[in-house]
Parts: structure tokens; sequence; C-alpha cells
């Protein structure tokens, strides 16, 4: 039957859409015991003849084009198999459907994180001295006052750490120092880890157990910091490997990480969640999270979908295995590299930047980590073995770099649909839209961070700003660019991440880069079916279509109809999995 006299026979709905079902998939439709005949109410079915669960009375937003709304849907096996009219859907239903009533609430597919570290266990076990979610200030003292209370409880010559430091985040209105850390104490090497992850400030102690002096040169792609007391505290990029190197650890046995790596996986899980985050681009490389993703996975525990993306160890082993991008199953699969670092942080404005930083005597121009010629070669071996590449660029020249080398294996290696991504793709500019556009490269761009660091946004200036996380000129080329959180380095909040993007005002009513402003529809798509595209699963996820994963979000709320300015304090009523309710307000 033709989709049109399909559309003929199904009738328009009460909403004036016609009902939609999984045209040209009937080998799922098969698969889920459901096959759905078109006349409402009528079901054939090898098994269960009947939706497993029928969502109603919903203001759903498909994020598909051929039917943008809706007002239920129908979900078997874990799969949407029918949307439309409240009166259709619920045609279908059986004796042992679950209806659920959303009483008017909006649905949205399930958010999609391109870019997130999802270190849970240093939300369970780390010192935090700033609100890894929130808009919040502390005070050095504070921080101070945290680290003390650590130090006392862990034995000289250990590190005593922090994490989640903010420099704008402070009321004191400087950086923290080595002197400020010295108060913490004077027997433990002591460090503060800025959370854009690039900079760290440490005490005296651990530069003296470092061996590092006011006179000791610089490193390859790294910085040691100095002020008028000499070494200031602040270490840049490759310069931390030097410091880290020092000092003593706890060590844990090999039982007590796999149960660290399983509670730390199983708390950052029901905190995505929470948020309405049902897919995510895992970049922590970290093997033992794998391995503790599968158990929760095998155990039931995980409740959302995780690209792993690979560094090190595995990514070696990946290529001497023969394994590809894309190993896996629907829950955990192996996917593109963790983020190759090519150049500095945006928010700890060391991004490599070609024409360098606004106001500053001498010139300072960021930092880049990776030369030309190594970048090219890493780029080379890791697409010929078939694995997604992923480089992480934020100024221009360090984005120029990145496409350099991916121009390079790309043209070495032809490969249909490679999709390298480029995490963070921060500053643009014309030439850098085009050579983007050219290959399909997918940005995983800065969201939350128009919201949550437009307090850092001046040290960049209005002309670098107005072509920064430059979704309108991304959307405007046909550019599929993503939702890249960063987190730790910026909250993940998709509902901050979609406010941000649509409004460009920061949380202290500063706008930026106007000029890049996107549609509530288009940031939604940006969080959803174009994370899906990055990972190559848009056939399976990010829109709410027959066919796909029953994944999505209820909120109390239309991102669409408030106050866009508003928009963050929507609350997410329910987060879905496979049709299975994950988190409940």
């Amino acid at each position: 039957m033709s989709p049109q006299a399909r559309r003929n026979l199904f009738g328009s709905s009460a909403s004036g859409a016609s009902v939609k079902f999984d045209e040209g998939r009937r080998e799922f439709i098969a698969g889920t015991g459901l096959v759905l005949t078109g006349l409402p109410g009528m079901a054939l079915a090898a098994g269960t003849p009947h939706p497993d669960l029928i969502v109603y009375n919903a203001k759903v937003y498909t994020v598909d084009d051929s039917q943008p709304t809706a007002q239920a849907f129908a979900v078997k096996n874990g799969r949407f198999i029918a949307v439309g009219s409240n009166q259709e859907i619920l045609g279908y239903a059986g004796p042992s459907t679950r209806r659920l009533d959303a009483q008017s609430s909006t649905i949205v597919p399930g958010f999609n994180e391109a870019h997130i570290h999802a270190d849970g266990q240093t939300l369970l076990y780390e010192v935090l001295v700033g609100n890894p979610f929130e808009v919040e200030f502390v005070t050095i003292d504070s921080i101070i006052e945290k680290l003390r209370k650590r130090a006392a409880e862990t034995p000289p010559g250990h590190w005593v750490a922090g994490r989640f430091y903010d420099d704008t985040k402070v009321k004191d209105g400087r950086l923290i120092t080595r002197q400020d850390l010295d108060k913490v104490s004077t027997v433990h090497p002591v460090s503060v880890r800025h959370r854009g992850g690039h900079t760290t400030f440490y005490n005296s102690k651990a530069f003296e157990m470092a061996g590092v002096t006011a006179s000791t040169p610089n490193p390859p792609g790294g910085e040691f910091f100095h002020d008028a007391s000499g070494l200031s505290g602040r270490v840049a990029e490759k310069a931390n490997r030097v410091m880290q190197e020092a000092g003593k650890r706890v060590q844990y046995t090999p039982a007590q990480l796999v149960e660290r790596a399983r509670a730390g996986n199983a708390h950052f899980s029901k905190t995505l969640v929470r948020y309405g985050i049902t897919s995510a681009q895992s970049s922590t490389g970290d093997p033992e999270d794998l391995q503790s993703l599968q158990k929760l996975r095998q155990d039931g525990e995980l409740l959302h979908r995780v690209s792993f993306e690979v560094s090190g160890r595995l990514l070696e082993s990946m290529i001497t295995n023969r394994i590809r991008t894309g190993l896996g199953d629907d829950w955990v699969r192996l996917g593109a590299t963790a983020e190759h670092v090519v150049d500095g942080s945006f928010s700890e404005r060391t991004a490599r930047l070609s024409n360098g930083y606004p106001g500053i005597s001498p010139p300072y121009y960021g930092i880049m980590t990776e030369t030309q010629d190594d970048l090219n070669a890493w780029a080379e071996r890791v697409h010929r073995a078939g694995i997604q590449m992923n480089c992480h660029a934020n100024g221009d020249m360090g984005i120029a770099t990145t496409l350099t080398a991916y121009e390079r294996a790309l043209r070495l290696f032809p490969t249909p649909n490679a999709r390298p991504k480029i995490t963070h793709c921060s500053v643009m500019n014309d030439d850098l839209i085009r050579r983007i556009k050219a290959i399909d490269a997918v940005p995983a761009t800065f969201t939350t961070y128009l919201y949550y660091n437009a307090d850092k946004f001046h040290y960049y200036g209005k002309e670098i700003m107005d072509r920064t996380f430059a979704f309108r000129e991304f959307v405007d080329a046909g550019i599929t660019a993503a939702a890249g959180s960063d987190y730790g380095p910026g909250p993940f909040s998709p509902l901050m991440g979609i406010q941000g993007i649509v409004t460009r005002k920061g949380w202290d009513g500063s706008v930026w880069g106007a000029r890049q402003k996107v549609t509530v529809a288009e940031a939604i798509k940006i969080h959803t079916a174009n994370g899906a595209y990055a990972t190559h699963e848009e056939g399976k996820k990010g829109t709410i279509t027959p066919g796909k994963l029953a994944d999505f979000v209820m909120l109390e709320k239309d991102p669409h109809t408030v106050d866009p300015e508003s928009i963050i304090k929507i609350k997410i009523l329910k987060t879905f999995t496979e049709g299975r309710a994950v988190y409940e307000a």
C-alpha cells in the first residue's frame, strides 16, 4: 500500500495530522509482535496483540518534520510504534496496555548529550569546592576550609585535591594563588583543578615535590604561570603532567576500584536522567568505566544509553584488534575517540586564537597542545582503523589545525559518511564554516556555556563572541551541530543549554553573539536528533518516530510558549528510556 493510500485509510487525526506508523520498517514491526492494520482500534499480532504503553493527552513535539506534533503515541517492546491523535492511538489499547494521561504536559525526545565527562566518582568521593550543576558563588576561604578538612584525614605527602573551582564564581574577585593553598597544608601537596580541566592551582609543597621552581622552563604545550612572587600557583595544559607525577595517592585494591567505578557510574546515570538525558557520548576513556557500564547494563541499573568514547589503552586495543566504532548494542557501544586535545580551554582563556586575546599586552594567543605533523599522523592512524575521529578544538587556530588533519585523513583513505567530530568547535570564521560543511564534520559545541559562563566572555570581546558557539551559522549552512556541555567544565542541564542558545543571555543578564540565536525548535533538535546523528544512530533515536527507541521526556511547561528566559526553570516531570520511567519528579 502506498504511503498516500495508507494516510487516506487512516484518515485525519483530531489534531489535524494523520496518524503515523512505521513506514517501510515491517521487519521491525514483526519483531515487536505487533502489526497495525491502520484501522482505528484494530491490530493483528504474532504475540501480545496490543501496545505495552500509550501516552495521550500530551503536547508532543516529535522533532520529525514529517509529523512535527501529535497528541499521543504508542510503545511496544521499547519502541514507538504509532504517533497521532488521542482518539486514534487510544483505539489500539488492549486489556494489558498501560495508559498514561500526560495531562497536557509537553513531551520531547530524550535529550542526547554529545560530549560529557561522565565522572560519577568525582561527585561521590572528591572535595567539591564549587557547584557542579548551577551558578553558585563561593569564597576562597570556603575552598581552603573544605581542603583543610580533607587534609586532616590524609597522610602527609599524599595529595589533597579540590574539584570544580571556577575563577569567575568566586566572591573574592581574583584567582586563587599558591599562597592561598599554602594555608591548607605545608606537608601535603595541594591542588585545585579549574572546572574547565586545563589549568590547576598548586601549593608550594606541590611545586617543591615536583622540582619546579620559578626558573623552570615551560614544557612544550604547557605553561607555569608567574606573578610578582615567582610561581603564581597556576599551571596549564601539559605542564600539569610534571606536577601530577609528584606526591603519593591513596591506593585501592582491585575490588575497591571495581566498586568505586560501579557506584560512580550508577550515581551518574541517575543524575543524567533527572535532567532528561537519555543518551550520552561519554569521554572518560577509562576501560574500567566501560566495564562497569556493561555490568550496570547487565544488571538493569543503567538508565541512559552510552556511546563510549575511547582513548589510551582502549583505543590502542581497538586498533590492534581491528575493532571499529559502533561495536555494542543500543545501551553501550564503542563510539568515537575521546577528545584528542589540540588547543587550550575556552573557559580558562587558553584556547588558541589567530589574532590573540583583545586588550592583552604583550600579545597572548593561547596554547596549541599538538603540532600539525603529530595530529596528522594521529588522525590518519585512527581513521584508517575505522574509528570515528574526534578532536578538542576551541580557538579558530585549533579548529583549522584539526580540519587540516581530518581533510588529509579523508583524502588518503576516502570513507563516505565518516562524520568526524570537533568537540567544542567554539570560534568560527567563514573558511571554517565552509570546511566543516565540506567534510560533514559534526561540531559538539557548548550550549550551557551561554548561560553559565557569560561572565567570561568579555575576555574575548564582542567581535569574537559574535562568531562563537555559532549555532545560527551552523543551522543556516546545513551543518549538523550537536549539544556538548563538556561537563564537568560546564553544567549539563539541557534546559540551561536550550535557553542559552535561544537567548544568548547569561545568568548575569549580559547578551553575547545575539546574531547566533536559534529558535526553540532548532535548539531542541540540536539537543536530540543532532546528537543521534553524531553517533550514526539517527535511524534509531532522536525523534518520536515509529520504529525508533521510545526515549522521551515529559516537561511541566512548553519551552516553545514560555518566556525564553524561564526555560531553565521548567520542571522535568518524568524521563523514559525504552518506554520505562527511569525518573519521576
